[in-house]
């Protein structure tokens, strides 16, 4: 097969997988995002790669991590898609069969999802059913590239008096002969006069060979085909089939994209952006303290005290936001209780709710990264509900379930024991963002996310760690995860160039629930000295600190480290985020001139 007919093959292949996903997007409108074929499986390789390569994924693209896995899930099934097309061009039951076996992964990754009924697979079925019509379309349909040469076609013996190009080697087993071309009349060998035998008793062949150059081995001539062309000519792919060939290929393609950004829209569409619009959030019993003034001390590159909705880290493991409709969303609580209860997004709102400043992390924070935020969170505390259910004594462990089924497990005595634990409504003054949770999510302060901060929470299981583990416990995280005291340099950042003189170092510090006692600083391994802290709202938020220093000629190295209010100071001991979260003193290095 030619270099030219294994790209339109492999175009055609990928067209068809273009189409096959295409069309999956608006089918999955009707029976939900999630059972898109594309967001199916990936939600199946969240699941199921190793924990190393998804701390990979979040340390190179952090947030952006899950449209890296749809890019590369999509990028790696173009390949696959290119193959089966180059494939189908032999025998087209291959690429049709390599279709159906994407068709059957889509059905299945559908299937197991949480949730999922039989609705689920019809996106992927739809989907693989037109990819094969695609393929045939262009494999033997009307759209076919003639030809898909495989081989060059086999030689034909040219007709009887020609003479062969120069360079041609006679056929096996016959004698050539030297002289002039025999004159024009019956050919010898023909049934008009049988040919006249040689001294040797072999018959004289029908064509002259020419003369065998002494210069070295016979060259063979290009075979001919059908009609006297070089097989090499008639390869060759015709203009007008190449036209019709890629002008139904873009079309094909353009409508498979048309249809995989209109399922997106129309899902878009059919999201709760509406729904969350017209909430109006009540006004809380016990507000948020006011911020203390200087608690920002609004420095270029330092984070502010209070992180926007929309620069709040989002690290979870769905592909695609869930789209609970407030309206229909209940909360279960249940398990080892003594009263079952649910609740409504209404019954929610009509209780008496708080308002607290509370930072979050996650585990995945590597010493000195950003997935930290501090934000203002209003809901109805979570010990007032476990009260109402009146949990067991032995109940040690909160399952928290996401719409999506998603697990954390919250130790029970971390949300009765006074903190501010809430099941969640509301994000800086608004409803949460869906991103974030919307309509409900935990917030749990002192614990990181992964055991803690369930999001579209729709179930609460009391139940005991001994019992059942948590989505990210068997895949190699602690069962519990106290949040680790540290401290992060936020401004000069690694590699700055400064001037000489003095330079304000300058960044954030955290123990949840603790408390900061105490921020110190030393450059190029000299004394540690003591930064200014700022105020914070509790000992739930993050503080910001600050230290001026007179920056000499040089290259430098700036370290930091932080107390708690126990009097722990975080250790130099240098630990990667698994199991339990990083440690290590966050250094940067700068040059002053």
């Amino acid at each position: 097969m030619s270099t030219t007919s294994r790209r339109y093959a492999a175009l055609a292949g990928i067209t068809a997988a273009a189409v096959a996903i295409g069309i999956a997007e608006p089918v999955a409108v009707l029976t939900g995002p999630r059972s898109a074929p594309l967001v199916a499986v990936g939600g199946v390789v969240v699941d199921a790669v190793p924990e190393s390569l998804k701390q990979l994924a979040i340390d190179l693209f952090g947030t952006a991590d899950k449209i890296a896995l749809l890019v590369g899930t999509g990028l790696l099934l173009g390949g696959f898609a290119a193959l089966f097309g180059v494939l189908a061009v032999r025998r087209l039951a291959f690429g049709l069969a390599g279709i159906a076996a994407f068709g059957v992964i889509g059905v299945a990754a559908a299937l197991t999802r949480s949730g999922a009924d039989a609705a689920d697979a019809l996106p992927s079925l739809v989907g693989a059913g037109l990819g094969g019509l695609v393929l045939w379309l262009f494999i033997d349909g009307p759209f076919e590239l003639d030809p898909w040469p495989w081989s060059p076609p086999t030689p034909i013996a040219p007709p009887a008096g020609s003479v062969p190009p120069a360079g041609s080697v006679p056929p096996a087993g016959s004698v050539p002969t030297v002289g002039p071309v025999p004159p024009a009349g019956p050919a010898r060998g023909s049934r008009a006069e049988p040919p006249s035998p040689t001294p040797e008793g072999l018959p004289v062949p029908v064509t002259p060979a020419a003369p065998v150059s002494p210069a070295g081995p016979v060259t063979p001539a290009a075979p001919v085909a059908p009609g006297g062309q070089p097989a090499a000519r008639a390869a060759e792919v015709d203009p007008e089939s190449r036209r019709r060939f890629l002008t139904s290929g873009g079309v094909l393609l353009g409508t498979a994209v048309a249809a995989g950004l209109g399922g997106r829209w129309l899902a878009g569409r059919r999201g709760v952006s509406a729904a969350r619009d017209a909430i109006r959030l009540p006004a809380p019993v016990a507000p948020a303290a006011a911020v203390p003034a200087g608690a920002d001390l609004s420095l270029a590159q330092l984070a502010p005290y209070v992180t926007s909705n929309l620069g709040f880290y989002r690290i979870d493991t769905a592909l695609v936001v869930p789209q609970v409709d407030p309206d229909s969303w209940r909360l279960r609580i249940h398990g080892r209780v003594g009263t079952e209860r649910t609740y409504t997004y209404a019954d929610l709102l009509a209780r008496p709710l708080v308002e607290r400043y509370v930072t979050l992390a996650c585990v995945s924070n590597e010493v000195g990264g950003d997935l930290i935020g501090n934000a203002r969170w209003l809901g109805v505390p979570l010990r007032e509900l476990l009260d109402e259910v009146e949990p067991d004594a032995d109940a040690d462990q909160v399952v928290g379930r996401s719409v999506d089924g998603w697990t954390c497990g919250t130790p029970t005595a971390a949300l009765r024991d006074g903190r501010d634990a809430l099941l969640a409504v509301g994000m800086n003054g608004e409803p949460l963002p869906v991103e974030h949770g919307f309509p409900v999510r935990m917030v749990v302060p002192g614990l990181y996310g992964y055991v803690s901060a369930c999001k579209w929470v729709t179930e609460l299981e009391l139940t005991r760690f001994a019992d059942f583990d948590a989505y990210w416990v068997p895949r190699g995280w602690s069962v519990e995860g106290p949040i680790k005291t540290q401290s992060r340099i936020d401004t000069p950042r690694g590699r700055n160039r400064l001037t000489t003189g003095p330079v304000t170092i300058a960044g954030v510090a955290w123990a949840q629930h603790r408390g900061i006692r105490q921020v110190e600083v030393r450059v190029d391994d000299g004394e540690w000295q003591q930064a200014e802290l700022a105020p914070a709202v509790s000992v739930d938020t993050w503080v910001q600190w600050s230290w001026r220093w007179d920056a000499t000629p040089g290259e430098h190295r700036l370290q930091v480290r932080a107390t708690d209010a126990t009097g722990e100071t975080q250790t130099e001991r240098t630990q990667d985020v698994v199991p339990d979260g990083a440690t290590g003193w966050h250094t940067v290095t700068v040059t002053v001139r």
